[in-house]
């Protein structure tokens, strides 16, 4: 039993180490990088010969499934950047690779931070996640942003968190808000989809509510406030951006 750990990069020297260190332990890592301009590659090198760059980044879930590709374990874990394993999560790992039962895939909680706050609630926890399966029994969807592990087989479920450094400051989600709700806006336009001004304010004020008032963001405090938010400007951002875009395309505008 061997275990193949995937991960993919981009100007990720901030958190790649901490990430390759937490699965040193593992039979194999592969990262594959697109373009990284920082240390990222240097750093990767220091726990893996099997390190890659891409000419191009075709979304979240083809370079995933690039990195797979490479992979060659029994078992594969995917691993983003900013995120980390435990020592009580790996021996959960271990225990589920060496005795599966019929499961072919194992989904885990992720303990997500906020600017320096492990978020307990606000939609942010438990958040299970898929990224243990049988490298044969799974890849990545094509979706470039909010990819997702499509699994041919039985999937068991793990108590263990996987750690997220999701968010460092409101810099680094303002640039994560613009990049997501573009990405979300073109697929809903190529998918046919429209919005107006009226649609864009309703969806964002329903994120506030949902995140601060339903998920209990008010029980995280000032963060689960600010993510409240931030939530409800993504989601605004997002059908504004689809009306626009969906203005051009009747009036022909470039």
């Amino acid at each position: 039993m061997t275990l193949s750990v995937i991960v993919i990069a981009r100007n990720n020297e901030a958190t790649l180490r901490r990430c390759l260190e937490s699965v040193a332990w593992a039979g194999e890592i592969v990262v594959v990088d697109s373009g990284s301009t920082d240390r990222t590659m240097e750093i990767a090198r220091e726990f893996t010969a099997n390190v890659h760059q891409t000419p191009d980044f075709p979304g979240h879930g083809p370079q995933k499934n690039r990195a797979l590709d490479r992979a060659t374990g029994d078992w594969v874990l995917s691993l983003d950047s900013d995120e980390w394993v435990t020592p009580a999560l790996r021996a959960e790992l271990e225990g589920a690779m060496a005795a599966p039962g019929d499961r072919t895939a194992f989904t885990m909680p992720r303990r997500s931070s906020f600017c320096g706050r492990f978020m307990r609630h606000s939609g942010w926890w438990p958040d299970y996640v898929t990224r243990l399966w049988r490298r044969s029994a799974a890849r990545f969807s094509e979706d470039h942003t909010h990819d997702r592990v499509i699994v041919d087989g039985k999937l068991g479920r793990l108590r263990q968190p996987v750690m997220h450094e999701a968010v460092t400051d409101l810099e680094q989600m303002l640039v994560k808000i613009n990049m997501y709700s573009s990405s979300s806006a073109a697929m809903f336009h190529r998918e046919g989809r429209r919005a107006s001004l009226a649609t864009a304010l309703a969806h964002g004020g329903w994120a506030f509510v949902r995140t601060y008032i339903l998920r209990a963001g008010f029980l995280d405090g000032r963060e689960g406030f600010m993510l409240a938010v931030i939530n409800a400007e993504n989601s605004y951002y997002r059908y504004a951006k689809l009306m626009l875009l969906g203005r051009k395309n009747v009036t022909g505008d470039e």
